[in-house]
């Protein structure tokens, strides 16, 4: 690969959402990657909290093969076998009533959003707003960027749809004073990924739901980014005691294909019909292979457990690095599980990911003083010891 024509090619022809790359990715296996160059990195990201069994475990690889070679496509107007048996065992598995498929984190937030409204509708409300976190995150639609509660992410793209309040994250007294009769629903994730891996606090959970209860709203949680087993449960909102209405889940469900899915209670979803919403490509035959196939490598290989032991391992690691080769550079860890965020005391983020790079490891960035750290939840504690080890000498290059 002539790595200076790819990125020619990428400027030229790549709207310029997204950096030019310094580095290709060719391969993965396990908790690995390969760059064009034949370099191997430890990957700590994992496609963003997607990769969660790994890069091409084969369990998925082969449920994927063998569906592609049957069918690949043939549109919600006919019977999909294996997106019945996804709703029904995430169902079973969570206690939801009904599923919706789509293709990602936002379209699933849409859907969410359309069916808190119609519910408010149906109920006779006059007023349909939506309360969310300030510097929450909950997708790039234009509804769903609305919903986020950052600014920078919806400048220059007004006029955004009406109805959408922010309220601090873990202010109670704030969040009892936006929520009220007008209200639909409340909109929080129980991390802040985007936001910087800010955990929502469990009394402010709790009172989130006793306010919708109060004001005949509905609860959403967006756990498109803890879901699926990666704080230590199946559900990062477990962890509170607190059970939304409407759950959002997408990224690790298909470890790695498009897919994303909205849960909700058999009371909230009898107010769709036929016609109120819908998806060209959710619930396709290749997306609910993969996320079939995740599920059941989730269940034989302990994932859930072993989110949480090797995030307790990891945690500690990182608290004994701040304390020696990060003190000075590293302020705060955070976090549940293999969710965690490293708050720096100055704004060498992206310098410090660039010297864990150079050492073979892959960690990601939030804004300028966040790493944030999410590997598959394959790993063991070598692998821990392995990303500590460079990250203690990434920081004592800085």
């Amino acid at each position: 690969m002539d790595k200076d024509k790819m990125a020619q090619d990428f400027q030229d022809y790549m709207l310029g959402v997204f950096p030019t790359p310094s580095v290709w990715l060719e391969r993965g296996e396990g908790v690995h990657v390969w760059d064009s160059d034949g370099n191997k990195y430890l990957d700590f990201l994992a496609g963003i909290a997607v990769c969660s069994t790994g890069h091409c475990h084969n369990k998925v690889t082969s449920s994927l093969a063998g569906q592609v070679a049957t069918l690949m496509h043939c549109s919600n107007l006919y019977g999909i076998p294996n997106e019945v048996e996804l709703a029904r065992d995430l169902c079973m598995r969570t206690g939801y009533g009904k599923a919706f498929f789509c293709n990602s984190g936002a379209e699933a937030n849409e859907a969410s959003i359309k069916l808190a409204r119609k519910w408010a509708h149906e109920q006779g409300k006059q007023h349909v707003d939506i309360i969310t976190a300030q510097n929450s995150f909950h997708g790039r639609t234009l509804v769903t960027v609305t919903a986020t509660g950052q600014p920078k992410y919806q400048k220059g793209f007004g006029p955004r749809p009406a109805g959408f309040h922010y309220a601090p994250l873990n202010d109670i007294e704030a969040l009892k004073e936006a929520v009220g009769p007008k209200t639909a629903a409340v909109m929080l994730e129980p991390i802040q990924g985007e936001g910087g891996v800010k955990p929502a606090r469990d009394d402010y959970l709790r009172t989130a739901r006793d306010l919708c209860d109060d004001h005949g709203a509905l609860l959403i949680f967006d756990e498109i980014q803890t879901g699926m087993g990666r704080t230590g449960k199946f559900f990062a909102h477990e962890h509170a005691g607190v059970r939304p209405d409407i759950v959002t889940l997408a990224k690790a469900l298909g470890s790695g294909f498009p897919v994303g899915a909205m849960l909700s209670t058999n009371e909230v979803a009898k107010v769709f019909g036929p016609g109120d919403h819908g998806s060209t490509f959710g619930g396709n035959p290749m997306a609910c292979a993969a996320a079939l196939a995740t599920l059941e490598v989730m269940d034989e290989e302990h994932l859930i457990d072993n989110a949480r032991e090797m995030g307790d391992y990891l945690f500690m690691g990182l608290s004994r690095l701040q304390e020696g080769a990060g003190m000075g550079i590293i302020k705060e860890v955070r976090g549940k599980g293999l969710l965690i965020g490293v708050e720096l005391a100055s704004n060498v983020a992206i310098k410090l990911k660039e010297e864990a790079q150079a050492r073979g490891l892959l960690i990601g960035n939030i804004g300028k003083n966040v790493l944030r750290i999410a590997p598959p939840l394959i790993i063991d504690t070598s692998h821990v010891d392995e990303a500590l080890d460079i990250l203690g000498q990434a920081c004592k290059a800085l």
